[in-house]
């Protein structure tokens, strides 16, 4: 099995042998809050959206969301489920993402902790890029320590020093349903873009 999980085929490889315990989160009340209280078509994406569970709530709320994910067996899975939605999606590396200030939210859910923290820097850069001023970086994050993953932990203090230059951190929270695989170490985070 790949072991770099910055690359595509790791994650592959998961789907393919039914290995993805990060899979089958679902809305809390906080995130469905939070999300409810945004404009009417605000736009979202979804980066490293696996089989895009997330998507169908989002787009309830009234959003209009973009999932991508640079897995093409997540993608195959994710446009299985979507066939009906009005969401886009694609395969897509979000390290690659045009840097344009595109989104008024961007919904993180075990996309972080996912990369190898090599890479924190290049997605905190990202995000301001991408993230319209006054928008929102808000979603699950894993704080705890494990330095060896994925998932890769982090905690709220090595955050706000990583996202502080260019986001005010304006709650968190324990996730109300957090999944096994995380062990309740899982925390809903609203970052707002300066």
């Amino acid at each position: 099995m790949a072991q770099d999980s910055s690359l595509p085929d790791f994650w592959d490889v998961r789907y393919q042998q039914g290995v993805t315990p990060w899979e089958g989160a679902c809305e809390d009340e906080q995130m469905g809050r939070f999300v409810r209280a945004l404009p009417s078509g605000s736009r979202v994406l979804l980066p490293g959206c696996g089989s895009a569970s997330d998507v169908r709530w989002l787009v309830a709320a009234g959003l209009q969301v973009d999932a991508i994910d640079f897995s093409r067996e997540a993608i195959q899975r994710a446009a299985a489920v979507l066939q009906d939605c009005p969401a886009r999606l694609w395969q897509a590396d979000f390290f690659a993402l045009p840097a344009v200030p595109l989104y008024d939210l961007v919904f993180e859910r075990a996309f972080l902790c996912a990369l190898p923290p090599r890479l924190w820097e290049d997605y905190t850069h990202k995000m301001q890029q991408i993230i319209k001023p006054g928008g929102y970086l808000a979603g699950v994050f894993f704080l705890a320590e494990k330095p060896k993953g994925p998932p890769f932990g982090s905690s709220r203090e090595a955050l706000v020093q990583l996202f502080g230059p260019h986001f005010s951190l304006l709650e968190c929270q324990p996730v109300d349903a957090a999944l096994p695989v995380f062990s309740g170490q899982e925390f809903w985070m609203v970052w707002q873009r300066k």
